[in-house]
């Protein structure tokens, strides 16, 4: 066992004592806040002002149109041909917005005319003011109804789901949080599985034909230098992840920090815009006294996080062990990476096949596909990431914890096998027929 950790203990200080490694430890946490900030900062940075010249052939929007803080509704009283002519000129408007005659009849008869494009979100906020007066001329019309009688027809439906527990017991449940968190967790194994599986296969390969690993053998079983190598690079994996979530928090929560008015006005913005689309939420908003944030912060509440927190560490170690080993058996068997294409595609299939089941288990986390999905080793890691959010039975998670422990052992003695005489084997083309030999090897 002492021989297993040094391995160890030399494949983690090797590789985070490697440029690569440290440069990867800064500009990922860098690229995931990027992510997260970059779209929030541009939309501070691209300021719509929009003054748009409203020319009413109807006469039905006359102080309809609700102006917002970027976007200034002016009504004339003059030709288009005059407008078209005043925006050509560089005029007061930035913009044209014709409503013919028939706009009740032919609601797609607008039109808007500019010289510099607006913002398809401000495009679309006009559409939606004339599709709302349209909407309420025509209640108007047919049923002589006030305005505040047809807000009150557009009720905000929003169906609570509860999850009847195993003791009969009904639980509130956050389907649409936990589909973005069961996701975010599967891609995040399905990624490191490939990134750092493929490590160790490229780690074998170089050992292997640097003839380093002839004069390590003479000292250590292939068995246990297996072992060392997947360990030792799985400890580096947990430490890149451990640095990339640490340092993006701390990027995310500083610029938050700093620039926190303007995040708030772009979420400000965004909130009225959604709330003049759909007056029935903002009324919704104000009988429940709270904001958008408080909903969230209720909703992660009903995400049993301790069970999610743990069941990724163990899908996570677990799945990149079970496909460390596989890929530690690819690089042992040749002689560079060019000759590992043909057996890279039975190892990457399961997960590929993992994560489009996932996307089935996110509409329906409890069928039978994501079930059994779930249970099989090869694609549970990924699969079971995506259910546990949702609710999962704990003989569920027992069962595949248990199916893909045994998988890992029975996976890594099979791959010791591979290991232990593809490791020697130098110039020779090897195939699947003759790997199948060194399985069944005795000696």
């Amino acid at each position: 066992m002492s021989k297993v950790s040094l391995i160890i203990q030399r494949e983690y200080l090797v590789r985070v004592k490697k440029k690569s490694f440290l440069i990867m430890s800064l500009v990922g946490p860098i690229l995931i806040a990027a992510l997260m900030i970059v779209p929030a900062w541009l939309a501070t940075r691209e300021e719509d002002s929009q003054k748009v010249e409203v020319i009413d052939e109807s006469g039905l929007f006359i102080n309809k149109l609700k102006n917002t803080e970027n976007i200034d509704f002016e009504h004339t009283f003059r030709s288009l041909t005059e407008a078209h002519e005043d925006l050509n000129n560089n005029g007061d408007y930035t913009a044209v917005l014709h409503i013919p005659k028939v706009i009740v009849t032919l609601p797609e008869t607008a039109q808007l005319f500019y010289k510099d494009k607006p913002k398809g979100s401000s495009i679309r906020y006009m559409e939606g003011q004339i599709a709302k007066t349209i909407e309420n001329k025509k209640l108007e019309d047919l049923y002589s109804l006030s305005l505040d009688q047809i807000s009150g027809l557009r009720p905000r439906v929003k169906i609570v789901s509860n999850k009847l527990n195993d003791s009969g017991e009904s639980e509130e449940s956050a389907d649409e949080l936990a589909t973005g968190v069961g996701l975010v967790l599967a891609m995040f194994i399905y990624f490191f599985i490939f990134l750092f599986g493929v490590q160790v296969m490229r780690g074998v390969i170089e050992e292997k034909t640097n003839r380093i690993v002839e004069v390590i053998i003479s000292s250590v079983k292939p068995f246990q230098l297996m072992m060392g190598k997947i360990i030792g690079i799985a400890l580096v994996a947990l430490t890149q992840v451990a640095l990339w979530i640490g340092l993006s928090s701390a990027i995310v929560g500083i610029t938050k920090t700093v620039f926190s008015e303007k995040f708030d006005k772009v979420q400000t913005e965004q909130v009225q815009q959604l709330e003049e689309f759909n007056p029935a939420l903002k009324e919704n908003q104000q009988k429940q006294n709270s904001n958008p944030m408080d909903e969230v912060m209720f909703q992660l509440s009903l995400i049993n996080f301790p069970v999610v927190i743990g069941c990724f560490v163990f899908f996570f170690i677990g799945g990149y062990l079970l496909y460390g080993s596989l890929f530690a058996a690819i690089g042992s068997a040749v002689d560079n990476e060019t000759d590992t294409q043909q057996f890279m595609m039975p190892v990457t299939i399961p997960l590929i096949i993992g994560i489009v089941i996932a996307q089935v288990a996110m509409e329906n986390p409890d069928g039978s596909v994501a079930f059994w999905a779930s249970i099989i080793p090869f694609t549970s890691p990924i699969v079971m990431m995506v259910r546990v959010p949702f609710g999962v039975a704990e003989w569920e998670i027992a069962l595949s914890m248990v199916l893909l422990i045994a998988t890992f052992i029975g996976s890594t003695m099979m791959a010791g096998k591979i290991y232990r005489t593809g490791i020697l084997m130098y110039g020779k083309k090897i195939n699947f027929k003759e790997i199948g030999k060194w399985l069944f090897f005795k000696g």
